[in-house]
């Protein structure tokens, strides 16, 4: 395989614009990011299928979503498949605004399949998935 650690820092640029696009409330910056055909399963697993059901879904739920939290992104780990295909393991922290962890939302560990075109990293399907057992052995 060819990936490099310009792939893999391109691919946390992406997390980072996830991150900045949930944090901020923008709709498109967040949309922008998926393939028109991607696949996405939200925390509560609702299947959003293609751009415009995640656009549709996101304009829903993203403005006044973020209200007294932030959340961060880490990438932990990336898996190229292929040059140009990669599977991209997150840590998801939601806290609140005045940095104490949100019991609320607490952790989540998405999982982000992603694929270059054009030169450019997109998301194709994406599972965000809550973890249950905040202090796991």
């Amino acid at each position: 395989m060819n990936s490099t650690a310009t792939d893999v820092e391109s691919i946390k640029q992406v997390v980072a614009t996830i991150e900045h696009a949930q944090q901020n409330e923008l709709v498109e910056e967040f949309v922008d990011l998926f393939r028109a055909d991607a696949i996405w399963t939200t925390g509560g697993g609702k299947r959003l299928f293609g751009r415009d059901e995640i656009a549709a879904f996101t304009r829903q739920v993203l403005p006044g979503g973020m209200t007294g939290l932030a959340v961060t992104l880490e990438v932990v780990h990336v898996l190229f498949i292929r040059d140009d295909v990669a599977a991209v393991k997150v840590r998801q922290v939601y806290v609140s605004t005045d940095g104490r962890p949100s019991e609320s939302e607490g952790e989540g560990t998405p999982l982000f399949v992603m694929s270059k075109e054009d030169g450019r990293w997109r998301l194709v399907a994406c599972q965000n998935t809550g973890v249950l057992d905040q202090n796991p052995h």
